[in-house]
């Protein structure tokens, strides 16, 4: 919302500005500028706008107006005019404001859509991650950590918490394994955020746009009888005018009109000068975000509605009663669960859903990194380890498409000796999955709030 914000600013700046610094001549050429304003919001929200070629044509057109404004005195075709924009580069008519201005626009816009999109993708892994059904052999372990106290009269004895500790590597063992992408993700959204608060910082670019579009007008003016005596000399003679517009005094009418304006008189954006508080607290939580998944046991763990705590070690449930816990703490990862004593972990299977999600930030990390180095990122691709497409916008759910829309595969079939298990997977386990489901949200609300 704060870019789309910025962009609507500098938009209404502009235009409240050259009304009245060029009065008609701009009202009547409005459409000029609004056309940018509109590619440019258009690219944020995902669109398929090469920023330097859309550039090129606002400078092209500009030039094509300015010309018959310059030069009341002829009528030009429309081939004509077609001519006098292939000159734009060659003749450099508004000097080199569009060149300094193209380059800050694609840098800015690349890196703030890239990283509202790197923030979409983030948050809506942790979604669907938070939302993988437990194994039945979790569930199991869930059941006999947290309800078993109760059958052996022991209601008020918390589990240990490195007992705790075992069973959530268990049954979190794939999510750990995001651990490594997600902290790459989170190196490259830092990067990207640097950006943000650089020399292409897209306040600081869009902020001003229109007195740097106003300088190039200018430019233009003080060249025009260079620029015309070279466009007459590559494009041709023009046909005179009718006669009542060629008597004008061409000069003097464009310059009453065509005057410097007072930088004061600028209106002042509501944006303000925000971005470094907002890039400042997202890098915050990026950076608390980071290690997540493989520390998520330990947040969950040492809640006190969960667990004993660390700090009781003996007067704590261990599974068989109320005792120290003997085993060693697993460390994290699906593989390292082979010898888990509290979850039965089948390590030859790695969930699906979750290898997905680890795809998705494989592929958002190469777009971050992309961005940081200027390159521009075309959201619309489809990659081909995973389906659906998506856009660079900040939109919420029910407006605009997400990065990927994967689609949720069965769980593996259980072997027959698990049957028993799964079995015992009834409403008391949907429950258990419920509490999961509810203590890993409960800590992604933390870090994304």
């Amino acid at each position: 919302e704060f870019f789309r914000e910025l962009l609507e600013n500098a938009e209404r700046s502009l235009n409240d500005m050259f009304v009245r610094t060029y009065g008609m001549l701009y009202m009547q050429n409005s459409e000029v500028f609004q056309d940018l304003f509109t590619e440019l919001k258009r690219y944020y929200t995902g669109g398929n706008v090469n920023l330097e070629e859309m550039l090129n044509d606002f400078w092209a057109r500009l030039l094509e107006r300015m010309f018959q404004l310059i030069n009341p005195q002829y009528h030009f075709t429309e081939d004509y005019l077609e001519c006098v924009s292939k000159y734009t580069d060659q003749l450099k008519p508004f000097g080199d404001v569009p060149r300094k201005l193209k380059v800050q626009v694609t840098r800015a816009f690349i890196a703030a859509r890239t990283f509202v999109q790197g923030l979409t993708v983030g948050r809506e892994v942790a979604n669907r991650v938070s939302k993988v059904s437990p194994t039945p052999g979790c569930i199991r372990a869930l059941m006999k950590m947290l309800y078993c106290p109760y059958c052996r009269g022991l209601p008020t004895v918390k589990p240990c918490n490195n007992y705790c500790l075992n069973v959530m590597k268990g049954c979190l063992a794939n999510q750990a394994d995001l651990d490594t992408e997600w902290n790459l993700f989170i190196d490259a959204m830092l990067l990207v955020a640097e950006r943000l608060e650089g020399p292409f910082n897209i306040e600081s670019v869009m902020d001003p746009i229109d007195v740097k579009i106003s300088e190039a007008i200018m430019n233009m003016q003080e060249n025009s009888m260079q620029v015309s005596a070279k466009v007459f000399q590559g494009c041709g003679q023009p046909k005179p005018a009718p006669a009542l517009r060629s008597s004008r005094s061409v000069p003097e009418n464009f310059n009453t009109r065509f005057r410097p304006y007072n930088p004061e008189e600028r209106p002042t954006t509501a944006a303000g000068t925000s971005l470094d508080r907002l890039v400042t607290d997202i890098k915050e939580k990026l950076k608390l975000s980071k290690k997540f998944w493989s520390t998520l046991p330990y947040t969950i763990c040492k809640d006190e509605r969960v667990t004993a705590g660390p700090s009781i070690e003996e007067d704590c449930w261990n599974g068989h009663t109320k005792a120290r816990y003997l085993p060693e703490i697993m460390n994290d990862g699906l593989t390292n669960q082979i010898n888990n004593p509290e979850v039965d972990v089948d390590i030859t299977r790695p969930d699906t859903f979750i290898r997905q999600q680890i795809m998705a930030l494989r592929v958002m990390t190469n777009k971050l990194k992309n961005a940081y180095n200027g390159n521009d990122v075309n959201f619309q691709d489809t990659s081909d380890e995973t389906s659906g497409s998506g856009s660079g916008s900040g939109c919420t759910d029910d407006i605009c498409p997400t990065e990927f829309d994967f689609v949720t595969t069965e769980a593996p079939p259980v072997d027959s000796d698990r049957r028993e298990v799964e079995a015992s997977a009834t409403q008391p386990g949907w429950s258990l999955q419920t509490l999961l489901v509810v203590f890993i949200s409960l800590v992604l609300q933390r870090q994304w709030r």
